[in-house]
C-alpha cells in the first residue's frame, strides 16, 4: 500500500462509502488474482540479425531472426512501423473509417508509392519526401531530415515473452531511443509539470489523483503516449500505438565542446504487454500537427457559444439558485454563455436522471434561460447504479451492456450512486445502446455534456481506483480485458455520446467535453483541467494542461479557474480569470466547499477587472472562431508554444508561462502573488502592447506592466485581427507591419451551431504612401470597418 492509498483509506475509514470502497477494493484484488494470467517465467528476446528484405509500397518488411518490421510511408509523410507483425489497425487512435463529421478523411492513409525499400550500406532504406528512413541488420531504425540531420534513432527493441506454464500472459517490451542533444519533449497527454517535460518517467495510465492535483502529481485523467519533439534539427512527433499500462522515461540531452562530444537525448518506452508499433510525424510545427490530425481525427468544432463564458458549481443544490447566479451576471451586465449542473442535480447520483425536488422543471429552466442566451451543460458519468427497476440498469443488463468478469458476471463498483456497474463502450451495441439514452438529456433541455469520472473510476479504499484489470471487453469483437481497454474506455464513451448526439439532434453539433481519453479524442470535443489544487502552483499547472493537450492534437480545453478545491484568494482568483479569458475553454468550477465562483463575490475591485476580462473575451469572440475553425481544417491549437514559429529559439522552448493565441497575439499571464510586472521572452519579429500601443522587438526579453487590471497581450506586428465591435458586427484591428513590410490576416464566419461550411475571408495590410492600408486578399476594400494600430518601425 503506497502513501496515496494510506491516505484514501484513512479519509474513509469509519465511513459507509469507505467501507463499500474497501470491499469493493478487495473484490478487485481477488479478482485479479483469479483470472488475470501469471508471468511466471520469461524469456527475453531481441530481433536478431536480418535474414531478408521485402520491398511493398510505401516501404516495405525487413525480416530478422526473431522478429520482423514493417515500414510503411503513407501519402502525406506520415511513418509507420511495426514489430512482430503489427499492423496499423485495429487501431483506438486513428479515425474510424466513414466518421460523420468527427474527423477530416477516415480510414487508413494510402500508402506513399513512391516510398521504397532498397538496400543501402549499412541494412535498408526508405527515402519519402519528408524523412529517410534508414533499418539497421540489427533492427535499429534511424529517421533523418531530407538533408540527412538525426531527428531520432529507435534501438533495437527487447521483448519478455512469458516461458512458463501459463503462456498466455502477454510479452512486455521495451524500446529506447536516442535524439539530438537539444531536443526538448512536450505532450505525453495531459501533464501538470509541463509544458517541457523534464527529464523524468511518466506512467500512462488513465488516473484519477484523488482530491486535487498540482505540478508534481502524475499520472493525471488523460495520458497518450504522444511525444512532441523539437530540436534545431527540426520537430517530430512520435506515437506509440499501444493502449497497455506502460512509463515513459525521458533524458535530457547535453552538449559537449565539439559535435562528437555531445550526449544525446531520448527516451524509453515500456510497455506491459500490446503490439509494439508507432507513428512518426515531421515537419514544422503546423505541418506536423496537420499530419498528426489527418491520421487522427481533425477536432470537433464547438459551436459558437461555446466559446464564450461557462459558470459551474458542484452544489448549486436548486433551480433558485442557477436563477440567482444568472439574475447576477444579468444584472451587473456581466457576459455569460453557459451554465453547468454537476452531478447533484441528479435523483441519489444516479446518471440520466433528475432530482424533482431541487429542479421541478428542469426543461422550463433551459427554456428561460435560453431566452437570455444561455445555454445549460449537463455532467453525465459512465456508472449507472446496480439498482433493479432503475430504467438504464434494467435495460442495459439485459443488452448485456456492462463489462463483466472472466466468468460472465457483471463487475460491480462503487461510484457516486452506490454500488454501479460500467457499460462496456469498447462495444459498437453498447455504444449505440448508450448513445440513444441522451435524448433523455436533450430533453430536459441540455445544449452539451462533460463527460466525468471516466477513466473509469471506481472508489478504492486501496489500490488502483478503477476496474479490475481482468475485467472482460468485447474490444470491438477483439475480446481483452482491462489492461489493454482501461486507457480507451473514455475515448470510447466520447464516441457513444457523439455518435448518439448525430443520430438524435443531426442537425446541431455536438458539445461535449471529457475529462479521460485517448489520441484521437479531439475528433469528438475535448477536455478540461480536472480537479486542480486551488494554488498559484494550479495556476501553472493549469497553463501547462493546455498546451500540452494542444501538442498532443487536442485544441479545445481549459482549466477550472480559481482552482477545483479551497477557496482562492482574491488576487489569485482575478489573475487565473484573466488567463482563462484567453484559453478556448472558459469556465469557472469548484468542488462542493470550494467557496463561490461569481466575479462579485470577490470584492468590487475583482469585479470591475473580471468584468474588464469577460469584455476583452468578447471582443476576441470572433477571433476565437477563426480559431477554432482553423484547428478544425489544420489540427493548429488555438494556445501555442511561444516557440510555434521560431521552433530553432532555444530559449523559447523552455518558456512555459506565456503563449501564443493563434499567430496574431501573444499572451503573458500573471502566475506570481503581488507582482506587477513580468519579463517575457518575444519570439523573432516587431510586437505591440494591446494596451500602451508600445513596439518591442524581438527576439528579447523584455519587463512589461502587469497591473492588477490587466495582464500583458501583445500583438504581431502586420497582422489583421477579427474582433467584435461596440455593436457586436465585426471588425478588423489591423497592427502596422514593420516599415515597407506587409501583413496578413484570416476570418472565418458560418454556421454557429450547425454543419453549413464557413466562409473564409483573407485580408493584407500594408504600407502605401506613409499610411497603413488594409484590402481584401485580391484587391477591394473589406466588407468591414478597419481600426488601424500601431506604427511601425
Amino acid at each position: 500500500m503506497d502513501a496515496r492509498d494510506l491516505l484514501r483509506s484513512v479519509r474513509m475509514a469509519g465511513s459507509a462509502s469507505g467501507l463499500r470502497a474497501t470491499r469493493a477494493a478487495w473484490r478487485t484484488r481477488r479478482l485479479d488474482a483469479r483470472d488475470l494470467p501469471r508471468r511466471g517465467q520469461e524469456r527475453a528476446r531481441v530481433p536478431g540479425p536480418a535474414v531478408d528484405a521485402e520491398a511493398m509500397p510505401g516501404g516495405g518488411v525487413v525480416r530478422f531472426a526473431r522478429s520482423r518490421l514493417q515500414i510503411r510511408v503513407a501519402v502525406g509523410g506520415a511513418l509507420f512501423c511495426g514489430w512482430d507483425g503489427a499492423g496499423p489497425e485495429p487501431s483506438y487512435a486513428l479515425a474510424p473509417a466513414g466518421a460523420l463529421h468527427g474527423g477530416a478523411g477516415g480510414g487508413l492513409p494510402e500508402p506513399d508509392s513512391r516510398a521504397v525499400l532498397e538496400p543501402d550500406k549499412d541494412g535498408w532504406r526508405v527515402v519519402s519526401e519528408r524523412m529517410t528512413v534508414a533499418v539497421s541488420t540489427h533492427g535499429a531504425v534511424e529517421i533523418r531530415t531530407p538533408g540527412g540531420l538525426l531527428l531520432r534513432r529507435e534501438l533495437p527493441p527487447r521483448w519478455w515473452d512469458a516461458a512458463g506454464p501459463d503462456e498466455a500472459a502477454p510479452s512486455r517490451w521495451v524500446q529506447r531511443s536516442q535524439t539530438p542533444a537539444d531536443a526538448r519533449v512536450y505532450g505525453l497527454g495531459g501533464r501538470a509539470g509541463g509544458p517541457r517535460l523534464a527529464a523524468g518517467t511518466y506512467r500512462l495510465w488513465n488516473t484519477d489523483p484523488g482530491g486535487a492535483f498540482g505540478p508534481g502529481d502524475d499520472p493525471l485523467y488523460v495520458t497518450m503516449p504522444v511525444q512532441f519533439v523539437v530540436a534545431d534539427a527540426g520537430c517530430h512527433l512520435v506515437f506509440h500505438d499501444n493502449s497497455w499500462d506502460g512509463q515513459v522515461t525521458l533524458r535530457d540531452g547535453e552538449e559537449g565542446a565539439g559535435s562528437g562530444h555531445d550526449r544525446p537525448g531520448g527516451c524509453e518506452v515500456r510497455m506491459d504487454g500490446g503490439p509494439l508499433r508507432y507513428w512518426v510525424v515531421a515537419g514544422t510545427p503546423a505541418r506536423v500537427l496537420s499530419g498528426w490530425t489527418a491520421l487522427t481525427g481533425r477536432p470537433a468544432l464547438p459551436p459558437r457559444w461555446a466559446l464564450g463564458h461557462h459558470h459551474s458549481k458542484w452544489g448549486f443544490g436548486s433551480q433558485q439558485e442557477v436563477r440567482r447566479v444568472v439574475a447576477g451576471y444579468r444584472e451587473r451586465d456581466l457576459p455569460l454563455s453557459v451554465v453547468h449542473l454537476d452531478i447533484d442535480h441528479y435523483d441519489g447520483h444516479r446518471v440520466f436522471t433528475v432530482d424533482r425536488r431541487a429542479f421541478p422543471d428542469l426543461p422550463g429552466l433551459a427554456r428561460e434561460l435560453d431566452g437570455q442566451g444561455v445555454r445549460l451543460v449537463s455532467i453525465v458519468d459512465p456508472a449507472v447504479k446496480a439498482e433493479p427497476g432503475l430504467a438504464e440498469y434494467d435495460a442495459g443488463l439485459a443488452a448485456g451492456a456492462f463489462v463483466q468478469d472472466a466468468r460472465g458476471r457483471e463487475v460491480e463498483g462503487v461510484v457516486w450512486p452506490g454500488r454501479a456497474v460500467f457499460p462496456d463502450f469498447t462495444d459498437p451495441k453498447v455504444r449505440r445502446w448508450w448513445g440513444g439514452l441522451y435524448a433523455e438529456r436533450l430533453g430536459q433541455g441540455f445544449s452539451g455534456f462533460w463527460q466525468d469520472m471516466n477513466e473509469p473510476v471506481s472508489f478504492a479504499a486501496f489500490g488502483d481506483p478503477s476496474l479490475p484489470r481482468s475485467a472482460r471487453h468485447s474490444l470491438e469483437g477483439r475480446g481483452g480485458d482491462h489492461r489493454e481497454a482501461h486507457n480507451v474506455y473514455a475515448l470510447a464513451m466520447a464516441r457513444a455520446a457523439y455518435e448518439g448526439l448525430r443520430e438524435l439532434r443531426p442537425e446541431q453539433r455536438p458539445f461535449l467535453f471529457s475529462r479521460s481519453g485517448w489520441a484521437g479524442m479531439q475528433r469528438y470535443g475535448g477536455t478540461w483541467s480536472g480537479d486542480v489544487a486551488t494554488g498559484w502552483e494550479g495556476l501553472r499547472a493549469s497553463l501547462a494542461l493546455v498546451l500540452g493537450l494542444g501538442m498532443c492534437g487536442v485544441p479545445y480545453s481549459g482549466p477550472d479557474v480559481g482552482g477545483f478545491t479551497g477557496a482562492p484568494s482574491p488576487e489569485l482568483y482575478l489573475r487565473w480569470f484573466q488567463l482563462g479569458a484567453y484559453l478556448p475553454l472558459f469556465r469557472t468550477h469548484s468542488a462542493i466547499d470550494g467557496g463561490r465562483r461569481e466575479p462579485w463575490a470577490f470584492g468590487p475591485q475583482v469585479l470591475e477587472h473580471a468584468r474588464a476580462a469577460l469584455a476583452g473575451r468578447t471582443r476576441l469572440m470572433p477571433y476565437l472562431e477563426t480559431l477554432a475553425h482553423i484547428a478544425r481544417g489544420t489540427g493548429a491549437p488555438y494556445v501555442r508554444p511561444v516557440w510555434w514559429n521560431s521552433p530553432g529559439d532555444r530559449a523559447l522552448r523552455e518558456c512555459g508561462d506565456a503563449f501564443l493565441l493563434g499567430d496574431a497575439l501573444l499572451v503573458a499571464p500573471v502566475m506570481e502573488p503581488g507582482s506587477r510586472r513580468r519579463a517575457v521572452r518575444l519570439p523573432r519579429g516587431l510586437w505591440y502592447d494591446t494596451a500602451t500601443g508600445r513596439a518591442h522587438r524581438g527576439p528579447a526579453q523584455v519587463l512589461l506592466d502587469a497591473p492588477l487590471d490587466r495582464i500583458p497581450v501583445l500583438a504581431r506586428a502586420g497582422t489583421v485581427l477579427p474582433v467584435a465591435g461596440a455593436d457586436g458586427a465585426i471588425e478588423l484591428e489591423a497592427w502596422a507591419p514593420r516599415t515597407g513590410r506587409s501583413g496578413s490576416g484570416v476570418v472565418f464566419t458560418g454556421d454557429p451551431e450547425g454543419w453549413a461550411p464557413p466562409r473564409m475571408e483573407r485580408f493584407v495590410c500594408r504600407w502605401d504612401d506613409g499610411r497603413v492600408v488594409v484590402e481584401q486578399d485580391g484587391g477591394g476594400d473589406p466588407p468591414y470597418r478597419v481600426r488601424v494600430r500601431g506604427a511601425g518601425a
